[in-house]
């Protein structure tokens, strides 16, 4: 067998794998299924093949989600969750509230700092602020 054989050996088993009965795609396909088994990828730190009851299967990539993500999540379950997780969507909400008011107030000083550190070198800055001041009365 060639190297151009082998080649086309190699993209004809691929194929195969990735239309492979059972393969599921997309995460929406997932809802109602009922997980059998979970086998560890020994390739993977994390990564698993979840098999389902009806003989499908999903490979999974390792669990590690970003805050980000873990705040898109919290957002997009908590319907859901929320009547099972009550107590912990509380003290999440009360925890988002302090980072939230501590971001504010980060701001404010970040702000207020820089004036300070501003109002030698920009004399006018002074009188700016004070026309800004006049302005929201």
């Amino acid at each position: 067998m060639n190297v151009e054989e082998k080649w086309k050996a190699n993209q004809a088993k691929v194929a195969f794998m990735k239309s492979f009965p059972g393969l599921i795609l997309a995460w929406d396909k997932l809802a109602g299924k009922t997980v059998e088994l979970t086998a560890p990828l020994p390739s993977r730190v994390g990564g698993v093949v979840l098999v389902f009851d009806d003989g499908s299967f999903v490979v999974a990539p390792p669990l590690s989600p970003e805050p980000w993500e873990l705040t898109e999540a919290l957002a997009a379950a908590r319907p859901a969750l929320e009547p099972a997780h009550r107590d912990a969507y509380a003290e999440y909400d009360r925890l988002a509230r302090i980072d939230k008011e501590a971001l504010r107030s980060a701001r404010l000083e970040k702000i207020l700092g820089a004036i300070q550190n501003n109002l030698e070198q920009i004399p006018e800055l002074k009188d700016r602020l004070k026309d800004l001041v006049r302005q929201w009365k």
